[in-house]
């Protein structure tokens, strides 16, 4: 059955989404799995492709664009682009098509600025009408009532 994770993050800023990604990406790596990053461009696709090599000087994430060969355990796509495996799916994109679905494991990174709520709330929508129960994992701080 289907897993589908969505990791709530307490700020606005775009970059601890992608910061929060290359620590998901290294633990994906870390599980013996592949996974493949949806993202919206090809220029978004290299952006994201600098920050996995930089992203700790003690780490090493083996990552490529999707049309890279040979693949990587970690591949970066856009468009109609999928890899081979259907182990994660990270979706970094606002849309999720269908093709999501026949992944084992779909993670989805939410911020809190309104299109990408939007986005993962009818993302959220489409698992649970093909379904798939998805886990929320809240890493807002607690308030206090």
């Amino acid at each position: 059955m289907n897993q589908a994770d969505f990791y709530v993050l307490p700020d606005d800023d775009p970059d601890s989404r992608t910061a929060f990604l290359c620590r998901l990406a290294d633990k994906v790596l870390g599980k013996g799995l592949q996974a493949y990053i949806h993202v919206a461009s090809e220029s978004e696709a290299e952006r994201l492709d600098q920050l996995l090599w930089d992203y700790r000087p003690d780490a090493f994430i083996p990552h490529g664009k999707l049309e890279n060969k040979p693949a990587s355990p970690v591949q970066i796509g856009w468009g109609d682009q999928l890899p081979e495996h259907r182990d994660v799916y990270i979706n970094l994109d606002l849309e999720a098509g269908e093709e999501i679905l026949k992944f084992s494991r779909i993670l989805e990174i939410v911020i809190q600025q309104p299109e990408i709520l939007a986005a993962t709330r009818k993302n959220y929508a489409l698992y649970k009408a093909n379904g798939i129960s998805p886990k929320m994992h809240d890493m807002r701080p607690k308030t206090a009532m």
